[in-house]
């Protein structure tokens, strides 16, 4: 089945389970869902699971690409005399007056006339390299590896290029053959007069080649799905839910075109002691009363394992933040250069909940000297 015949046939959203007006973003979330839901990972030997897989995957190439997904749905309004498909004149198109209204008619021609624009003119390009899909993947990070990066391995099972027959589709020893109904340019022409009517070549399904010994691995389509290994490179200061892209290293192309990437989703456990915003770490230091009220040098704990000194004034309210200069995440870019975040300490007074005779005393004589009502201070 060529893509516009597909395209017609499936509705992609209803796939994916969203509206035809779906944004980016709702369109990737609903993916993503529904991928984690049928991977194959999570329902061994399912093969109802796999195929549904396969389709929500199929979907999303198409919507999660821009261009595609304009294109998608421009074969979707023109129904049948899309690219092609359906009955009517030579060559296999039908036209109708009203579909050519509102502006559309340059779109429609558009598709319609493909090939030789005049009789002189340079035949057009077959249906050629398509790009890979784009692959999602989850990783788990430690707080402290989120913060400074790292060096790891993803360990996937997802569609690759064929290992048996290098991608090529034909079984080893053999090679794919020019087709020789289209000549290899994957599509046919009709000429009528001064325009060409061109559509996908039937005999090769658009790849421009035919295969007449398929390799027995992936049954001819050049791709398999097997585990792989993928070394990434995760720059400092990621942060819970970012996606990370890593070019090239999704699902193999066809037809020689380029390979999709690779979204790695982050997510980063909490730390037992530290919290983030943005490159600032945050950090809550509880202190005596007595601290608070005259003054000290207290120890403050950093991410990398050391210590660095925080003064706290004599009258230091509770709650109040202070600021240590460049102990939060360093990160680095090409837009941005090298940038670095403070650690932000919030002093707690901590009030003890048992108390010594001594202690008691103090507080006593405390109480009895304080001549100003914290509640009504005037």
């Amino acid at each position: 089945m060529d893509a516009q015949r597909e395209w017609f046939e499936k509705d992609y959203y209803q796939l994916l389970g969203v509206n035809a007006d779906a944004t980016p973003k709702e369109i990737t979330k609903a993916y993503r869902k529904l991928a984690r839901q049928y991977h194959p990972d999570q329902n061994p030997g399912d093969a109802a699971s796999e195929e549904r897989f396969k389709e929500i995957s199929s979907a999303y190439d198409v919507l999660g690409d821009e261009a595609k997904r304009k294109e998608y749905d421009e074969v979707r309004r023109l129904g049948p005399m899309a690219g092609g498909i359906g009955g009517g004149g030579p060559g296999g198109f039908s036209f109708n007056v009203g579909d050519a209204q509102g502006g559309d008619i340059g779109d429609l021609l558009g598709q319609m006339f493909r090939g030789q624009r005049n009789r002189g003119g340079r035949a057009g390009s077959g249906v050629g390299p398509q790009r890979g899909g784009d692959v999602t993947a989850q990783l788990n990070l430690e707080f402290e590896d989120a913060a400074t990066g790292l060096t790891t391995t993803l360990y996937l099972t997802s569609d690759a290029q064929c290992s048996t027959c290098s991608g090529s589709g034909a079984k080893p020893g053999t090679h794919p053959t020019v087709c020789a109904v289209c000549g290899g340019r994957g599509v046919v022409d009709d000429n009528q007069g001064l325009f060409s009517f061109s559509s996908p070549c039937r005999n090769c399904q658009g790849r421009g080649s035919t295969i007449k010994d398929p390799c027995t691995t992936c049954r001819g389509s050049g791709v398999e799905r097997r585990p792989r290994e993928v070394k990434a490179r995760i720059p400092a200061g990621v942060s819970d839910g970012q996606t990370i892209r890593l070019a090239g290293r999704g699902a193999p192309g066809r037809n020689g075109g380029p390979a999709g990437d690779l979204l790695v989703e982050i997510k980063v456990a909490p730390h037992a002691r530290f919290g983030r915003s943005g490159r600032n770490l945050t950090l809550t230091m509880p202190v005596t009363f007595a601290e608070a009220a005259l003054g000290s040098d207290i120890d403050v704990p950093t991410l990398d394992g050391a210590t660095v000194k925080l003064r706290v004034k004599p009258g230091t309210p509770s709650g109040s933040r202070h600021r240590v200069k460049g102990k939060g995440i360093t990160t680095v870019s090409k837009r941005e250069g090298t940038k670095s975040g403070d650690l932000i300490v919030t002093v707690e007074v901590d009030v003890p909940t048992t108390l010594t005779d001594a202690q008691r005393s103090a507080i006593e004589q405390l109480a009895a000297a304080t001549t100003v009502d914290p509640r009504n201070p005037s």
